[in-house]
């Protein structure tokens, strides 16, 4: 047995009942509900057993019951069928949706989906060194808080199946598998707790204490038969003159002895130190009146004919417990005898919520004005709100140990106003909030309230609030957001939608400043008839998209295309350049410098001239490439024009190498930056001023802003380019700047 009384009562059956039984208390409309349930599951679960080997149909029959008996709807008590069906079909959803319709079909396979995870999580608890780990026990209780999260319905579910095992194992007398036990003691039965739902709460207890520690059990079980006879004896008598004396006061007073919760005893003896004679709630009575005013007379009366111990008095009427519970407790020692007595005394209302909890009431009927844990519940909504704070709290009871080990502490709950739980990291704010519902929703966040209340949008955001977020029609994300010294988004998944939406942008801005670029070409070429895919397609790009990105970065120069849309002319070379490429066919070795310090490869006094569309500088790697009447054109060895060029006329390439004029002090050679910036005033004087401290001449700037971002090209003179390293590095401090790259 799972509880001592001072008086029988009767006990719930360990198998199941006839589906008549079920609903003998419900309306012919929804007891029908409950028998179509029961003969859809009969010919797929009446053969079959569960982990634990009961029979699975009676099982969902014991759990109907108990469903019933907690005062729940009869969708619930259809769906103790559905769940164990569910598991029996290729396609439940499908199945039971089409027999049921969406909402039943829905509840039945989340619910059977969140007991096959609890399955795993037992079988690897089972397995693990560290049966005990509250960091497993802990993930196991947030995928069961994501699941009620979803249909609430489970809750009650999932509390009436765990029961029916524990009661059934007792009934047979089998011994229930360790981590099941410890399971129901540190997670069920605290959910039940939360919820408010006494009557699940106390038989969990007592049920996993006796599978844990049977022979302490058996122990206080013992104790408590000893002097039953005489207790209840003196129980019956306090009862009937409590009854007689209240009614004479005109309070009419439904008096009734409490049950003996074995767990309670073993609770409080360790907890207090106490043996079994001084446990006060041994000897107790529960007086039930209908309004709050009468709670009251009725403690003056006992305050007043017995003698109260005032350490032992709590008022959970004028202060609930979080979980909603209400009554005045009271201990008081008889006069007679001088033992104590707990005397609880609640209204009806209060003994309804006490024994079944919000959870029942709420079950997808309307929750009226009854409210719940302080909360006034005008609607199923609030009350729908209510239940999922205390299942965040519940998680969060749960999981303190480990928040004093400083685990599991980097996440809250937050609620949408449709009563939808969204996980974010500690800290977390209303855009946070917004990016996580969706990304188009944080894009347009404009304001948020949180709990009805507007919030600054860095405001952090705590467990269990309800957070809703005002958005602009068309909007885009504030740069101030990626600032973390601002503290608007604390969530690195939100820090990186916003970059990707600036991103984007860029992109998009790049791309146009490319796509103008080329038009404005093919419009001074006189080719605007060219289809640019054509074109892109000519040049080796995959899209014309492609082409006009490396445009808009200066990645890619447009004399490529030049080349493509004015093919040379197929005449004789010139005589100078007949000659010196006999010259470079000929041989012969040099190392008298060119104009500009580059020395040719065995050919003396070559007029040559430094590329513009790579600018190189000592100590680059150059290559040369004979032009027609211009001399040799030298390149960076890595330039895309030198590599175009050199890959259709490959004849022409010529080897040079730097001469040593090429370092002497007066030599400089003109380079390229290219800058991407945050466009802002003072930005072009901040980077030239960089310059200036690099003892660098700029000796050209071309700047441009599309949408606030600045691209800007520095034409700097530099004694050879290993000078420019320090100097692109400066640049890049400078707030604002994104990129800084020599062209």
């Amino acid at each position: 047995m799972s509880a001592v009384q001072t008086e029988p009562v009767a006990r719930p059956a360990a198998t199941g009942t006839a589906p008549a039984v079920l609903a003998a208390t419900a309306a012919p409309e929804d007891a029908g509900l409950v028998e179509r349930a029961r003969a859809f599951a009969e010919p797929l679960i009446a053969s079959e057993l569960l982990e634990t080997g009961e029979n699975m149909l009676a099982h969902a029959d014991a759990v109907a019951r108990i469903l019933r008996d907690m005062a729940a709807g009869t969708d619930l008590q259809a769906a103790a069928y559905l769940v164990y069906a569910s598991e029996m079909l290729s396609r439940p959803h499908d199945v039971i949706a089409k027999a049921f319709g969406e909402a039943h079909a829905n509840l039945a396979v989340e619910t059977a989906r969140l007991v096959k995870v609890q399955r795993l999580s037992r079988a690897t608890q089972a397995a693990s060194a560290q049966p005990d780990d509250p960091a497993v026990q802990t993930e196991n209780v947030r995928k069961m808080r994501l699941a009620f999260s979803r249909d609430l319905r489970a809750v009650l579910l999932r509390l009436a199946s765990r029961l029916q095992t524990l009661r059934w194992h007792a009934a047979q007398r089998r011994p229930l598998p360790a981590v099941m036990a410890r399971e129901t003691q540190q997670v069920f039965a605290p959910l039940a707790n939360r919820l408010g739902i006494w009557q699940i709460k106390w038989e969990l207890e007592d049920l996993a204490l006796r599978f844990l520690e049977p022979d302490t059990y058996k122990q206080i079980a013992r104790w408590l038969d000893e002097k039953r006879a005489d207790r209840e004896a003196y129980m019956a008598a306090l009862r009937e003159r409590l009854a007689r004396e209240l009614g004479a006061l005109g309070i009419p007073a439904r008096v009734e002895g409490r049950p003996k919760h074995i767990y309670s005893i073993v609770r409080k003896m360790r907890g207090k130190g106490l043996d079994f004679n001084h446990v006060f709630d041994v000897r107790a009575l529960r007086v039930i009146v209908p309004g709050v005013d009468d709670c009251y007379a009725v403690l003056a009366w006992v305050h007043q004919h017995f003698t109260p111990i005032p350490e032992e008095f709590d008022d959970y009427i004028a202060k609930p417990k979080p979980n909603g519970y209400q009554s005045l407790h009271t201990v008081v020692r008889d006069p007679a005898d001088g033992k104590p007595v707990e005397i609880q005394i609640r209204t009806e209302a209060m003994h309804a919520h006490a024994e079944h909890g919000v959870a029942a009431h709420w079950a997808y009927k309307e929750a009226g004005t009854k409210g719940y844990a302080g909360v006034s519940a005008a609607s199923s909504y609030d009350a729908k709100i209510a239940v999922l704070r205390q299942l965040l709290a519940w998680e969060r009871d749960l999981s303190g140990a480990l928040r004093d080990k400083g685990l599991f502490d980097d996440r809250i709950y937050v609620l949408t106003p449709e009563a939808a739980v969204i996980e974010l990291p500690q800290g977390a704010t209303p855009v946070d909030f917004a990016y996580a519902v969706h990304t188009n929703l944080g894009h347009r966040c404009r304001g948020a309230r949180v709990d009805g209340a507007t919030v600054p949008l860095h405001t952090p955001l705590k467990n269990g609030q309800t957070a809703e977020i005002i958005a602009a029609h068309d909007g885009r994300p504030s740069r101030d957001w990626l600032n973390a010294e601002l503290g608007f988004i604390a969530s690195a998944r939100s820090r990186a939608k916003v970059r990707s939406w600036f991103n984007a942008q860029m992109a998009e801005a790049t791309a146009a400043r490319g796509r103008e670029a080329v038009e404005k070409l093919l419009q001074r070429e006189g080719k605007t008839a060219i289809k640019l895919e054509d074109l892109a397609s000519q040049l080796g790009f995959r899209s014309a998209q492609a082409l006009f990105d490396v445009v808009g970065k200066d990645e890619y120069s447009l004399r490529n295309i030049e080349a493509v849309l004015r093919p040379p002319p197929a005449t004789a070379a010139p005589p100078e350049d007949e000659q010196l490429l006999r010259k470079m066919q000929g041989g012969g070795t040099s190392d008298r410098p060119a104009a500009g310090g580059v020395l040719v490869v065995g050919v003396d006094s070559l007029l040559t001239q430094l590329a513009r569309c790579c600018r190189p500088a000592p100590p680059d790697a150059i290559s040369g490439f004979v032009t027609r009447g211009k001399g040799v054109s030298v390149h960076r060895s890595d330039c895309s024009n030198f590599r175009e060029i050199a890959a259709r006329h490959p004849e022409r390439v010529i080897p040079v190498t730097w001469g040593g004029a090429a370092r002497s002090a007066a030599a400089v050679y003109p380079v390229d930056v290219a800058v991407e910036a945050v466009d802002r005033q003072g930005l072009l004087r901040d980077i030239s001023e960089v310059f200036a401290r690099e003892r660098l001449n700029v000796i050209g700037v071309q700047t441009q802003s599309v949408k606030g971002v600045a691209w800007m090209t520095f034409t700097v003179e530099v004694p050879d380019a290993e000078r420019l390293g320090g100097a692109l590095a400066a640049v890049r401090a400078v707030t604002g700047v994104r990129r800084a790259h020599r062209r």
